[in-house]
């Protein structure tokens, strides 16, 4: 049992920082928000001091003092109240009539009061105390919640979370068959409501300088970044946050997914004159502007499109560019106040330099990544050497084990277990029947074993020793059993091999006409990937023709839709 403390944007340190050391001594299961959540009001987005949540007592509102000129505890304790029973009451499966499932209770703490001002509300109903054991006292004195079942808490919990906004699907789906695809699929969508423990923190947790997210692909690391620009946005509206990534066809997603969580704190749009969605390369075009060519114009330096890049050498076109720009500027100016990095572990060190480059005095840069993209080692340096050193030859970047600066996601949402493994074993050539000396060959292996734990797996017997035989698996911390227990393995993982394109060709169609008019999928629940990028026209052109004949509209991400665009609906 514990509490996992998620510290946002607070307003009133001091105070956090004392309440902080008194709830990490309690004996409960929950979390303790600073700073979170935020409240859409018609007088405007309005953010908590503090919120306990757990499955012992519900949720405390906890209303920070630090000034003795704060008074009207009652009234403000009665205000939080009501702007969070509003929202939590607009979730139909919280209520039991006109009763909420989940009870909302309030104290005031405020470490700085004089103890002359201790009596002022005890007798009215509303507590407020300036001692931490007083607090604890208080805390450990609140009605037992009368538990209503793990279901009422995760609901609550997405709530103050603000994801049941941002999971939302605009389209209802529409299933007839218990057992369908489709109905599987919705039953998925619906079991992840709610942020796990990881998320939670890299989403909220705010710190200066520079923070790293790692996980596999699917792991959540797109959501969270969409979720913090908009949380830092709506914080600081005066900030000039930039959001960029690598592959062009994340911009509409990205957008979409800001504007969703905005409008749960605020009832209004993002204010996108403050909020750049930028293509990590770009053109000079003030429509298709990119991170790297908005330093170049912003610097006066040579810009590099692919082409005049290839100078640089293969496979060292945005390196080089990047490298260039930086070299040929003497003086560095401020563009942005916060920058996430989407898709890191497919850009180069130099591109996070330009990013650290335009960034002001705080140097807030949050950057995600994949750990798998390169099997050798970490897909990325190290901060300290990507980042370099400052004039006392320190490190201008150092993360010295801080788990608010260095978040790891564990979890894998968008593959099941089975499937991982499979693509992981076949990756690493795992179980290859090639032999030198009676010794199988591994295709490739990671050079660091603790990077095995950090993707998620964990050892069950032998030793992660070079020389030794061992034997990894995922558990449901990594990779919860939902994703696979809805259909047995034969159907997650299908291996079927063809003659010919010809007979691929009309098995792939057949499928598709079957996901569509018998599994009761969507358009967008189906994608087919070819594995070599420039050959998918020519490969997959027959295949289409004979889909759009039969009725069934496709497309290929970023050929014949436009580039910042992955679904075409």
């Amino acid at each position: 049992m514990s509490i996992e403390i998620v510290r946002g944007i607070s307003k009133k340190p001091v105070a956090a920082d004392t309440l902080v050391q008194c709830i990490s001594s309690l004996s409960l299961n929950g979390f303790l928000y600073i700073g979170h959540p935020t409240i859409p009001t018609t007088e405007g987005p309005y953010t908590m001091d503090a919120l306990l949540i757990c499955k012992e007592i519900g949720i405390v509102i906890i209303d920070l003092i630090e000034s003795e000129s704060e008074q009207d505890y009652d009234s403000r304790q009665d205000d939080l109240a009501n702007k969070l029973e509003s929202l939590l009451r607009t979730k139909s499966e919280l209520m039991k009539g006109r009763d909420l499932l989940i009870p909302v209770q309030t104290v005031s703490f405020g470490p700085a009061l004089l103890s002359r001002r201790m009596a002022d509300c005890k007798n009215n109903g509303h507590f407020i105390t300036n001692s931490k054991n007083v607090l604890l006292q208080q805390l450990q004195l609140l009605p037992k919640w009368n538990d209503q079942g793990e279901d009422v808490f995760s609901k609550a919990l997405s709530v103050i979370q603000n994801v049941s906004f941002i999971r939302e699907n605009t389209q209802k789906r529409n299933v007839h068959k218990s057992e369908s695809r489709g109905a599987k699929l919705m039953r998925l969508e619906e079991s992840i409501t709610t942020l796990d423990q990881q998320q939670n923190r890299a989403a909220i947790e705010t710190v200066e300088g520079v923070q790293r997210i790692r996980g596999l692909a699917g792991s959540g690391k797109t959501i969270v970044l969409a979720i913090k620009a908009a949380y830092l946005h709506v914080q600081h509206p005066e900030w000039r946050i930039a959001v960029t990534f690598y592959t062009p066809s994340l911009k509409e997603h990205f957008r979409q997914l800001i504007r969703r969580y905005t409008r749960a704190q605020k009832f209004e749009e993002p204010d996108w004159s403050k909020i750049e969605i930028l293509h990590a390369w770009g053109s000079p075009h003030q429509d298709n502007r990119g991170i790297y060519s908005q330093f170049c114009i912003t610097h006066g330096v040579d810009y590099y499109d692919f082409h005049s890049a290839k100078k640089f050498g293969a496979e060292k076109e945005f390196s080089g560019a990047c490298c260039e720009a930086l070299r040929s500027c003497r003086e560095f100016k401020q563009l942005y106040d916060v920058i996430l990095v989407d898709e890191a572990q497919d850009l180069p060190p130099e591109f996070l330099r330009i990013c650290y480059r335009l960034l002001d005095d705080k140097k807030m840069l949050i950057y995600a990544y994949d750990n798998l993209q390169n099997l050798s080692d970490e897909s990325l340096p190290s901060p300290e050497i990507i980042f370099g050193k400052n004039s006392n030859g320190d490190p201008n970047v150092s993360f010295d084990q801080s788990t608010r600066n260095d978040i790891i996601l564990e979890k894998c949402y968008r593959n099941s277990g089975p499937i991982l493994t499979t693509a992981h074993a076949l990756g690493f050539g795992i179980y290859r029947s090639v032999n030198h000396g009676g010794i199988s060959q591994l295709v490739q292996m990671f050079e660091n074993p603790k990077l095995w734990k950090e993707v998620g797996y964990h050892l069950k017997n032998g030793k992660l020793l070079d020389g030794h035989q061992v034997t990894l698996h995922r558990t449901p911390e990594s990779s919860p059993k939902f994703l696979e227990d809805h259909s047995p393995v034969e159907d997650l993982v299908q291996f079927i091999t063809f003659r010919d394109q010809n007979e691929q060709t009309e098995w792939l169609i057949n499928e598709i006409r079957e996901n569509l008019e018998t599994d009761e999928l969507r358009y967008e629940d189906i994608m087919v990937i070819n594995p070599t990028p420039r050959t998918t026209r020519d490969n997959v052109g027959h295949a289409r023709a004979r889909l759009l004949a039969m009725g069934i509209n496709n497309h290929i991400a970023g050929v014949d839709s436009h580039l910042d665009i992955f679904y075409k609906m």
